[in-house]
């Protein structure tokens, strides 16, 4: 394959799985500042901290109001991840590679970025934002659906689910990150209500909330949570699970074109390391240290899977 093709694939289920992800942590802050008014401007700010895009919003606006976060998180396309650009980058990259994609999931593509750009024609009205959100999840569920039900299981399809599972990994590195280093106000909080709110809003940020439960029952432990958004591999948003499936489409495409990589020595490695690291190990070094190092791999990664398959060539 191509280098420019396989980057298209890459790139547009990247940005797919962005547009879901930014969805899911606004309906995350909605939900904090609905139920504790008093720290919604402290959950808007780190909403916009784990989106990664804090520099470009306080260029443009003083104080982290709920509606000019969510403005920008959806619309605004001068933030190249508002919702409103993945998904015009997705449908530039869908149309880059349109010979490699089948009728259905170009259309799926196609059609998500005609619903999304009629629904954030206009700013959200808070009773409507619940709706928007759910909307973007759909059509992002649309694309996957496809994807599976009508894709050959061959190089094309292991570079859309590289660019998927890299982006997911990363995002739930940086919310486990925020919550730890940028939102607990203080060391003394920790186990108390505020700090229990917000491990649940982690955990609805990534889906998990149900799964959680299911395991472990009602009570919320850090260290429970952790786990399971680290190392359990049955979570489909847990570090473990996307690195995984990281490594098993590499070890696809390695085997398919006869040649070594080194991102898959280092997809190993990574894999390797979340596995056999126990978290009480984790906590005992600093979560944010083993999140700050798990980031940092994951980058290095992604541009080692760049380099390895030419998709500048």
């Amino acid at each position: 394959m191509l280098g420019k093709t396989a980057g298209g694939l890459f790139w547009m289920f990247r940005y797919l799985e962005r547009s879901e992800n930014t969805a899911r942590l606004i309906e995350a802050g909605f939900r904090i500042a609905l139920t504790r008014p008093d720290a919604a401007e402290s959950e808007w700010a780190s909403v916009v901290e784990t989106a990664g895009v804090r520099a470009g919003f306080t260029d443009k606006y003083d104080a982290f109001e709920g509606s000019a976060v969510v403005d920008y998180l959806l619309r605004d396309t001068t933030n190249g991840s508002s919702v409103m650009s993945c998904i015009e980058h997705a449908r530039s990259n869908a149309r880059l590679v349109r010979t490699a994609l089948t009728r259905e999931v170009w259309e799926a593509v196609n059609e998500s970025w005609m619903a999304l750009k009629e629904a954030l024609k206009r700013p959200i009205r808070e009773a409507d934002l619940p709706g928007v959100l759910g909307l973007i999840r759909r059509q992002s569920a649309l694309v996957r659906g496809a994807l599976h039900g009508t894709m050959l299981r061959n190089d094309i399809f292991d570079f859309a689910r590289i660019g998927t599972f890299l982006e997911r990994a990363d995002n739930t590195a940086r919310i486990l990150d925020v919550k730890y280093y940028v939102l607990l106000p203080a060391v003394s909080q920790i186990g108390s209500s505020l700090d229990n709110v917000q491990w649940e809003t982690i955990l609805r940020s990534v889906a998990g909330q149900n799964s959680f439960r299911w395991l472990n029952g009602p009570d919320i432990s850090p260290r429970e949570i952790g786990d399971f958004l680290i190392r359990d591999g049955r979570m489909p948003r847990s570090l473990s699970f996307c690195i995984s499936k990281i490594t098993g489409n590499l070890t696809y495409l390695e085997k398919q074109y006869g040649q070594d990589y080194e991102c898959v020595k280092q997809a190993r490695l990574l894999h390797h390391r979340l596995d056999n690291t126990p978290i009480d190990a984790i906590f005992d070094f600093g979560l944010h240290e083993f999140l700050t190092d798990c980031l940092r791999d994951n980058a290095a990664l992604g541009m080692q899977i760049e380099e390895d398959f030419r998709f500048s060539g």
